[in-house]
């Protein structure tokens, strides 16, 4: 729905005095939102007992790619007006293309992996580059925070709701901790 009502505005010259600014403006905050949604359906999941809602999580990653996607293509068609060698030089140059660059090839390494053959192809080192996720959604918070640089409110604002989702996964990580530590313990003491 976003990516027509972008169409439609654009179409309609809808998008204000500079319209390539606010396409790439756009669809890189719709890559971001989706990317928090995806993030955002294992604590839903765990804390409010969604259990229908996981097969949502590579859906809303996969939109997550495609508006990342169309914010690449953006930036190259319409910002760069297809000057192909200046993309190097941008990614070399500019520290926040250089990170919206590598959170775009995370989320794409993660598109091309996964469906379920590519899943059951990578065996173990399928979950680990998934989990690539995090870096790639700290990086688009990054890069967004240095394209706005006065206008905080979106970076405060998607930082904050990053910020709460991977604090809500780093104590799930330190209760499994704890519980396989107690349990290791209690097994040492019984077998004494």
């Amino acid at each position: 729905m976003p990516f027509l009502y972008l169409l439609l505005g654009a179409i309609q010259n809808n998008l204000g005095a500079d319209p390539a600014k606010e396409l790439a403006l756009e669809t890189g905050r719709w890559t971001l939102r989706f990317l928090l949604m995806s993030l955002a359906i294992t604590p839903m999941r765990e804390l409010m007992g969604l259990t229908g809602a996981a097969p949502l999580r590579r859906t809303l990653g996969l939109f997550a790619l495609f508006y990342a996607s169309l914010h690449f293509v953006v930036y190259v068609v319409f910002l760069l007006e297809l000057r192909w060698f200046e993309v190097g030089d941008d990614i070399l140059e500019r520290p926040y293309i250089t990170v919206g660059f590598v959170s775009f090839l995370i989320l794409a390494a993660m598109g091309a992996t996964s469906p379920k053959r590519m899943v059951r192809l990578m065996g173990r080192r399928w979950k680990p580059l998934h989990r690539l996720v995090y870096v790639a959604a700290i990086l688009g918070v990054l890069h967004l925070t240095w394209i706005l640089r006065t206008d905080v409110f979106d970076a405060v604002f998607y930082g904050t709701l990053l910020a709460l989702l991977l604090g809500y996964r780093l104590v799930q990580y330190l209760r499994r901790q704890a519980r396989r530590s107690n349990r290791a313990g209690a097994s040492s003491v019984s077998s004494q």
